[in-house]
């Protein structure tokens, strides 16, 4: 597999005080905060994105896994809910994602859905939520401006 790249532009439309036109690879999605949050609910919001990038992800890895193994899975479905939660002993509210994974599959063994649950905690997205990634921010130029 090649190694993951991303590029994604999001740009406000005016339509809500938050919504974004997101675009990324020939695709457009429109991203707002809910109304209750002051938003439009024209769209998901971004935390909303962050849960189903977890959820696609999680999918793809076991159904990967799966045809890498010959196994007969029949259907793989992922929910992911989000949510800050107070753990016991925590000083602060943890951002905490709890995933189902529902992977159809009659003839599959204990063991190999065993296997399959522990893959999906190995999914790229997964892995990157649980690391410390860098993220750098630059001012460029806005839309429309000329420069010279």
């Amino acid at each position: 597999m090649a190694a993951p790249r991303a590029h994604v532009t999001a740009s406000e439309t005016g339509k809500s005080p938050f919504a974004v036109r997101i675009e990324m690879s020939g695709h457009v999605l429109t991203g707002d905060e809910p109304v209750d949050a002051g938003g439009g609910g024209l769209g998901p919001s971004p935390f909303e994105l962050l849960s189903a990038a977890l959820a696609e992800c999680t999918a793809m890895t076991v159904r990967w896994y799966a045809r890498q193994q010959g196994w007969p899975v029949e259907h793989v479905a992922v929910v992911v809910d989000y949510g800050k939660k107070l753990l016991v002993g925590a000083p602060n509210p943890l951002d905490v994602f709890e995933k189902t994974i529902s992977i159809r599959g009659p003839r599959l063994t204990d063991e190999q859905r065993a296997r399959l649950l522990d893959v999906a905690a190995k999914c790229p997205v997964q892995r990157v939520l649980e690391s410390s990634p860098s993220i750098k921010a630059k001012l460029g130029t806005p839309t429309g401006q000329i420069t010279g």
